[in-house]
């Protein structure tokens, strides 16, 4: 090698600095710069999109543990009190009959079977917890009798265990419809009238007079019973004119479709006053979403699979949307299940079925896509957007639950609810606001002037972002890192905010 003096080499070495491109002198080195931020959230707080009519809410689906023997029972309702939220969905659902079916034997030789004694105590709790008088009432479960079958379909003596083929039959024995409308009067009675006369005069007293305003009309009728539009409209028709009849002023949800995305003529159906009863209201309607990821699918890839779905349904709803609008513009729309289902639950019903643990960023993943989904539904004028449900466990949809089944904790998906539900809602300007395929973001003008910015990570990776003028803001924020605690807040010291995975964040802008 030849030898170079240090003068020499000093010169050459400041020569390749000055070719550098875009040097300028007091720079630090690349590998010493502060790393941009990820993201740049863009917000144009002067250009409202809509005023908001959604309500963040959820559904209670009974089960053995919301029961008074529970001794998770006082945690259950307890959360649901401190939600304090409108449209709340309650169901009483089929896989317990003896907890949702009020009249499980059909009446013979002058006796019935109507038996309120294990369905009363998760009623009281609910209208205890949850007085608001929007709430959805749904005793969905038909009693199967009513149903045309080969032979008697049988139900578990145990009331609090699962079963999952007790909805058998599609065509009702009685075509005249009197043996269903005449069941739901009596229960409508039993809880608004106080009590009610049976098929042979006998009087049933219950001593309740609780406030009912809306009524949804089964529960996924697609599914259970396989009922065609036809078949349901005609159904509904019948059920919500003889609940009229003691409660003139009930209105009434209905649909509730498990899967909306295949099913297009049953909203053109419904939806069309044609197809119905001279002056049969057509309130509300509702149908349901739960992204699930394959049975084979790596637990790493069920971000995207969840988004993907998510994305999707977006555009589903607003393809509904577009019937309704068309054919029946004043009704009300409420998405009323909303979540992910992971793929072991699918199984459950099966011999042999095993509950397996979920992973780590499970109950995050679900906080982040419902909060996506909320924003996006909101922007669509939905009236409530539903997470399910309250409470839940092994053998019944355990991947669903807002709460530990072993010690009542809410897990993040109740607290991811509870921060949208304390930050935005009906009467929020929403403004147009920008994130990036990766992080979600949902701006609005709250009634009292606030400025807010919900940002989703939907990612199982932490992320910055750039928000213009956050410094000094107030962040709110559900992520991996409060677990099952509450929302942790802070007060932020730059316009670069950290988003932990699937983390769920609201800042509130000075």
């Amino acid at each position: 090698m030849r030898h170079v003096s240090k003068k020499s080499a000093l010169a050459i070495t400041l020569l390749i600095v000055l070719a550098a491109p875009n040097y300028t002198f007091g720079e630090q080195p690349e590998q010493h710069k502060k790393k941009a931020p990820d993201v740049r959230i863009t917000a144009d707080w002067d250009k409202v999109l809509r005023v908001s009519n959604t309500n963040a809410t959820l559904q209670a689906v009974v089960t053995p543990l919301m029961s008074p023997k529970s001794p998770l029972q006082g945690k259950v309702w307890g959360a649901l009190t401190d939600l304090n939220a409108s449209y709340v969905r309650y169901v009483p659902w089929l896989p317990y009959p003896k907890l949702a079916v009020a009249e499980l034997e059909p009446p013979a030789n002058g006796e019935t079977s109507w038996d309120f004694s294990r369905i009363d105590p998760y009623t009281e709790a609910f209208f205890k917890a949850n007085p608001q008088p929007s709430a959805i009432i749904n005793f969905s479960t038909i009693p199967q009798w009513m149903f045309k079958t080969p032979g008697r379909i049988k139900y578990p003596d145990n009331p609090d265990q699962e079963t999952w083929d007790y909805t058998q039959g599609t065509e009702l024995r009685d075509s005249s419809m009197k043996e269903l409308t005449d069941y739901y009067t009596r229960l409508v009675s039993w809880y608004t009238q106080g009590g009610f006369a049976d098929e042979f005069g006998k009087r049933h007293d219950s001593g309740h007079h609780f406030k009912i305003n809306y009524w949804e009309v089964f529960n996924e009728p697609d599914l259970e019973h396989s009922t065609t539009p036809q078949q349901y409209t005609e159904r509904y028709d019948a059920v919500a004119a003889a609940i009229r009849t003691v409660e003139p002023q009930m209105k009434f949800v209905g649909i509730a479709l498990a899967e909306p995305a295949g099913l297009p003529d049953y909203f053109e159906y419904f939806l069309n006053a044609k197809n119905h009863k001279s002056e049969m209201p057509i309130d509300m309607i509702s149908y349901h979403f739960y992204a699930t990821p394959a049975a084979d699918q790596p637990v790493d890839s069920w971000q995207y699979t969840v988004f993907a779905q998510s994305e999707e349904f977006v555009g589903v709803a607003k393809y509904i949307d577009s019937i309704r609008r068309r054919l029946s513009p004043a009704t009300g729309v409420t998405i009323d299940e909303v979540g992910v289902i992971a793929p072991d639950d699918l199984f459950q019903s099966q011999p042999g079925y095993v509950f397996k643990s979920f992973p780590s960023f499970y109950w995050t993943l679900c906080s982040a896509q419902y909060a996506y989904l909320y924003g996006e539904l909101a922007k669509l004028g939905i009236d409530a957007v539903g997470s399910s449900a309250l409470m839940q466990r092994p053998g019944f949809f355990p991947s669903v639950s807002m709460m530990d089944w072993n010690n009542g904790k809410p897990n993040a998906r109740y607290w991811g609810l509870k921060l949208i539900r304390d930050n935005f809602g009906p009467g929020d300007k929403i403004i147009s606001a920008m994130g990036s395929p990766t992080v979600y973001a949902f701006g609005v003008i709250r009634p009292d002037g606030k400025r807010k910015l919900l940002l989703v990570n939907m990612r199982n990776k932490a992320t910055e972002v750039s928000v213009s003028g956050a410094t000094g803001s107030q962040e709110q924020r559900v992520d991996q890192t409060t677990s099952y605690d509450p929302p942790a807040s802070s007060r932020l010291t730059t316009d670069t905010v950290r988003l932990q995975s699937f983390a769920v964040s609201v800042i509130t802008l000075q």
